[in-house]
């Protein structure tokens, strides 16, 4: 029997961002979606991540609203949802709309991979 991938959605507007980060987490054996448009996450529900990689600061939809709203719905309250940012408030932030975690940029490859094996496992 074979396990399935687990699947990270990452969302952040920085391609280089989703680039490291989507090298880093497929190294570490799981499947990556990506979007730089906070809009694309209204439907995330329907993409069925494990987890949410999510940036405070994104463009059509802010991070920290889609986080309080996908919080605030059934379908998607118990999604772990790790919000990263450059962000001095960051850890407040996450506090404040529900997000399972926080990681603050620049962060450390060992951090990013144990923050969201932490919330998988």
């Amino acid at each position: 029997m074979t396990l399935r991938k687990k699947t990270i959605l990452v969302a952040d507007d920085d391609p280089d961002i989703l680039d490291a980060v989507t090298l880093i987490l497929e190294d570490a054996g799981y499947e990556v979606q990506t979007t730089s448009d906070g809009a694309t996450l209204r439907d995330v529900h329907s993409t069925a991540p494990d987890l949410l990689l999510l940036d405070i600061w994104l463009s059509g939809w802010d991070g920290k609203e889609v986080c309080a709203v996908l919080k605030s719905k059934e379908q998607t309250r118990d999604l772990p949802i790790v919000l990263f940012s450059a962000n001095k408030e960051t850890e407040r932030i996450a506090h404040e709309v529900g997000a399972d975690d926080f990681i603050t940029k620049p962060f450390e490859l060992d951090d990013l991979v144990q923050t969201i094996e932490r919330h998988l496992y």
